[in-house]
């Protein structure tokens, strides 16, 4: 890879290293530390995702019409100085506000991110993003290997640390990045705002967004994992720094399963089997996860979501690839992402309305019914261009 693309990889990782200290224990801390509800925790957990997505808008804008490299570097001190401010001011007001904000921020640098990558990189196709892909989850792993340890000693540990990482962070943008500007195709956009009016080809718009109906049902049922699941494993008694060695498993799975995934798609080429695929694996995690009692079987019930995902998420993002018109691809690349941020944005708030008012079992019930939907839209989702390539082929030989 280019060392620019090594560079973006660092950055990612410790980024995410950083957040991963604090995110799998939000609703933890709301519920068990603050005495919020699950609702409530899952209520601003929508707001964090809320932000998130107009920060994509705003930051893509930025990129197109700005600069990539100040773009990144004004999300990354907006993080960087809401982490260190969380170190501080932890309560509930404080604690709200503050997650609001880091919301907003990392949907501003991470679109850019990916932006970034494609560009200093186009010809490394798909390799580009799953270097990305594989320094996300390594920081993951690393992070929340560590989160539960740290917070079983005091929760005040995990804010110090992520906001340590966020200020490693930010001095790694604002030096090694700044010579990005002048190598970037700008070809690469992300403004949904600015591509939205450009979009003539009405069909494969229509076509992702059907598809993009299951992608959100999956993200709804995935952010169960960080919104209702961590504090009912609380509840049933398994430790804190237990549950953080559950997302640790996530992280160094996909990290170590890369030449596994690449066999298993390079046997089955097909996205939408890959998708298939994916999602019987992830209703099967639910399924074993709600007969779960103890770490060891949370541990295999992640062990089969965590192979779910590597197989499926790709998917998503390859097809939108297949489906945009030529200079469309940024735009359909940030429609995956927003639907993945709404997803996260309204599942940890239904799911947790759920759980208070009737049961963490009903809760799992809905997850197994609702999961059958990405088969339909899976199945259907470019079905229209199918029959115009059909009649098309059909005049052809006429």
């Amino acid at each position: 890879m280019p060392r620019e693309i090594w560079i973006l990889v660092v950055a990612t990782t410790v980024s995410v290293t950083g957040g991963s200290f604090l995110w799998p224990m939000n609703s933890i801390y709301m519920h068990n530390e603050l005495g919020k509800s699950l609702a409530f925790a899952g209520f601003i957990l929508m707001l964090n995702q809320a932000a998130s997505v107009a920060g994509n808008l705003i930051g893509g804008t930025l990129f197109d019409k700005y600069s990539a490299y100040k773009t990144v570097l004004i999300g990354t001190f907006l993080s960087m100085t809401s982490a260190i401010l969380l170190s501080f001011f932890h309560t509930a007001a404080p604690y709200t506000i503050l997650l609001i904000v880091m919301g907003f921020s990392s949907g501003i640098t991470w679109p850019v991110m990916y932006a970034m990558a494609g560009s200093l990189w186009p010809e490394g196709g798909r390799r580009t993003f799953n270097a990305i892909y594989v320094a996300q989850n390594l920081g993951v792993a690393l992070g929340a290997t560590a989160s539960g340890y740290v917070a079983s000693i005091s929760f005040s540990y995990i804010f110090m640390a992520n906001a340590s990482l966020f200020v490693v962070f930010f001095f790694i943008v604002l030096f090694a990045f700044k010579d990005f500007d002048k190598k970037i195709d700008r070809q690469m956009q992300t403004s949904v705002i600015k591509q939205k009016a450009k979009i003539k080809q009405k069909d494969p718009l229509i076509a992702l967004l059907i598809l993009c109906g299951g992608f959100f049902v999956i993200w709804f049922s995935y952010s169960q994992w960080q919104a209702t699941i961590a504090p009912y494993t609380q509840e049933i008694g398994i430790p804190l720094e237990q549950y953080s060695t559950i997302w640790a498993v996530n992280g160094f799975l996909i990290v170590i399963s890369q030449p596994l995934v690449r066999w298993v798609t390079s046997k089955i080429p097909s996205t939408r089997k890959q998708i298939y695929i994916g999602n019987v694996l992830l209703i099967f995690s639910f399924i074993v996860a709600m007969v779960s009692e103890n770490f060891a079987m949370f541990a295999v019930a992640m062990a089969i979501l965590t192979m779910g995902e590597v197989i499926m998420w790709p998917a998503f993002p390859t097809i939108a690839n297949e489906l945009a018109p030529k200079g469309r691809e940024g735009f359909y690349q940030g429609l995956v992402n927003s639907i993945a941020s709404v997803g996260r944005m309204i599942g940890p708030v239904l799911g947790g309305f759920i759980v208070d008012y009737f049961n963490m079992e009903i809760l799992f019930y809905f997850l197994l019914v609702i999961l059958f939907i990405p088969f339909v839209t899976t199945r259907f989702y470019d079905w229209k261009l199918r029959e115009k390539e059909m009649v098309k082929g059909q005049e052809e030989t006429a």
